[in-house]
Parts: C-alpha cells; structure tokens; sequence
C-alpha cells in the first residue's frame, strides 16, 4: 500500500495501516509481504528556514490551483503555510536532516518501506 500524504497530522494515517495489515494477514500474506510507501511533498534546501522562503511561493501556487479546481477562492497565506510545514506534519520539507527526521518518524508510526518524494511542486524550476 502506497499512501499519498499531502499535509496535516501523519498520525490520521495509521489507522488505515493498521487495516491493511489486520486484513492482509486474515487474507493469508505474511507480515513481509504487507510493505508500505509513502509519499509526499518534498522540498529541501541548505536550511529549514531557507527551504520554507524558497517553496513557499510554488507550494501556494500548487494549493491555490487545487482550491481553484475545488471552486475556492482562497489564497494559502506565509502563516498558512508555516502551519502546514511545521516538523509535527507530513510535509517533507526542511534541511535535510529535517526532512530524514520525518522520514523516519513515518518509518517508526507505520514500518513503511519504501519514500517517494514529490518534488515537482506548483512550477518550482529544476
């Protein structure tokens, strides 16, 4: 199982590990054979504050097209975004070692096996 996880409390997640293991192993799959992915917005720079002033523009962007497309019309504010990339969310964005810190906290809350970076976020150039 491979769970996109797009923002907010990792945590929310874990219940739907739990019944994809609890209905693996009743289907008969051994433990090993349940693995799990993760992935998610990923944006790393030299530090986690520069990594935040260098995202921010593109990841409003990308949130404010998704909303547009939902029939919103709101704008993810500088404050918005610090909330939702803040070291306690699935945002992987940060200093790299940041970035590792949430990797593995997501290792410890579900055994994931496997991290699939988003990077290509709202236009950010290569």
């Amino acid at each position: 199982m491979v769970l996109t996880i797009l923002g907010g409390d990792p945590m929310r997640f874990k219940p739907l590990v739990d019944i994809y293991r609890r209905e693996g192993l009743q289907a008969g799959y051994s433990s090993g054979k349940l693995n799990i992915g993760v992935t998610g917005h990923t944006y790393l720079g030299k530090t986690t504050e520069e990594a935040n002033d260098e995202i921010f523009p593109y990841y409003a962007n990308y949130w404010n097209y998704v909303d547009r497309q939902r029939g919103m019309r709101t704008r993810m504010s500088r404050e918005n975004f610090e909330q939702v990339a803040s070291p306690e969310t699935a945002l992987f964005v940060g200093s790299p070692e940041q970035v590792v810190e949430n990797i593995l906290h997501q290792h410890e809350l579900y055994g994931l096996t496997r991290f699939l970076a988003q990077i290509d976020i709202g236009g950010v150039p290569f």
